[in-house]
């Protein structure tokens, strides 16, 4: 099977080839979003303030005074320079809407209604309209009006309660995980959203808050507290109420991660660390009664892989075939032949020529493949083409420019 999504190289077909998307949004969860789609053969207008663009142009890493996340997460994507705070600039983003199968965008509820572009008058100029809204509570509720990133998300939603040793305050993971769960939320809603009017139905609103987008991934931990009581507390390397899984030290100074929580792993694993009478014990057969005596479980682990180097241990694992791993930083993940042989490591040319390794695309695609076509583009880069789609003629587009409606 060939995966055909290296940078610069055209899919034979695209899942969403002919699909039109205009994005609204900034930073991450609008864009990221509609990256995803844009991977995936969609047509991305990015409306950005002229002038000063999306935000996320400047954040994190820099290169030749553009943000590398910038190159990454509008990759595909055309940049139109448009000033919604004047007339003309809503006139061009009705023209634009009117022609686009989704419209995604992540401002404060409310916002867009204010620009006379709210849903019921965008329904009425696309009645095959897919609106995709993330915001941080969602349309409708108390909250609704609050501003809300996606660390309040994380924090309302209940993971960054149970992140981080039991000692230490609650911790956050690395990463803008609210608001990248929000996107993969706001691409499903889209895409089901598009079936539906594929059979028939009209266009309608895929309303994605942050908050939600967290919650949803937290398995049992309200009807636990429902139904029992048990508030889940912070567990730092390990798996609540499943064991053993846990983070453990090797003699090499690093960690290793085993999952060695099923049934017959966990028999194996014991009789791999020299711990037949726990293989075999009667109460450690089943999770229930491993969980009960989880430490002694950790204890008697920790002292095994503090006794190898993390390659020995690693082989030894695999061999055995219990699932466990090294704890992977950047360097790591550039090194690693399965990475490579995915093609999740591609190779990407910036403006200068410098070539830079960026994430492959995710998921694979056996028919109709992702692909990377261009990174993100200079701000108003297509301003003009996009103009002269929607039959504005170059006159008009000069006038606009000089009035500073478009860049």
């Amino acid at each position: 099977m060939q995966i055909n999504n290296a940078y610069g190289e055209e899919n034979v077909s695209a899942p969403l080839e002919g699909i039109r998307v205009v994005e609204i949004g900034t930073l991450v969860a609008a864009p990221f979003a509609a990256r995803i789609l844009a991977e995936f053969g969609a047509d991305i207008i990015k409306v950005e303030a002229p002038g000063q663009g999306d935000p996320l142009r400047r954040w994190r890493k820099m290169h030749k005074g553009t943000s590398i996340w910038w190159r990454l997460q509008s990759r595909n994507k055309k940049s139109i320079g448009l000033n919604l705070k004047s007339p003309d600039g809503i006139r061009i983003a009705r023209a634009l809407i009117a022609e686009a199968d989704i419209l995604i965008e992540n401002m404060r509820p409310g916002a867009l209604e204010k620009l006379g572009l709210g849903w019921e008058e965008l329904s009425a100029l696309n009645p095959k309209l897919t609106m995709v809204r993330i915001s941080g509570y969602g349309q409708t509720g108390p909250y609704r009006d609050r501003p809300g990133f996606g660390v309040i998300g994380e924090a309302m939603g209940g993971i960054r309660y149970t992140t981080g040793n039991p000692d230490s305050p609650p911790a956050r993971v690395g990463i803008s995980l609210g608001d990248s769960l929000a996107s993969l939320y706001g691409v499903i809603g889209a895409v089901m959203s598009l079936l539906h009017v594929k059979n028939g139905g009209k266009g309608q609103v895929v309303d994605v808050s942050l908050f939600e987008s967290v919650f949803s991934l937290m398995e049992t931990l309200v009807p636990e507290y429902d139904l029992l009581g048990y508030v889940r507390e912070r567990s730092g390397g390990a798996l609540p109420g499943i064991s053993p899984s846990n983070i453990y030290p090797s003699r090499d100074g690093a960690y290793i991660v085993i999952a060695g929580n099923s049934d017959p792993i966990f028999r194996r694993f014991m009789t791999l660390i020299g711990r037949p009478d726990l293989a075999e014990d009667p109460a450690l057969q089943h999770n229930d009664g491993r969980v009960a005596q989880n430490d002694m479980l950790d204890k008697a682990i920790a002292a095994w892989t503090s006794s190898q180097d993390t390659e020995a241990l690693v082989a030894q694992l695999e061999q055995a075939e219990i699932p466990a791993g090294r704890i992977y930083s950047a360097a790591d993940i550039l090194a690693d032949p399965h990475y490579q042989a995915r093609d999740m490591l591609l190779s990407a040319k910036l403006a200068d020529g410098i070539e830079v390794k960026m994430p492959g695309i995710v998921p694979k695609m056996s028919d109709t493949p992702g692909s990377v076509r261009w990174l993100g583009p200079e701000l108003g880069q297509h301003t003009a083409d996009i103009l002269r789609d929607l039959r504005f003629d170059d006159a008009e587009i000069a006038r606009l420019r000089a009035e500073g409606i478009v860049q």
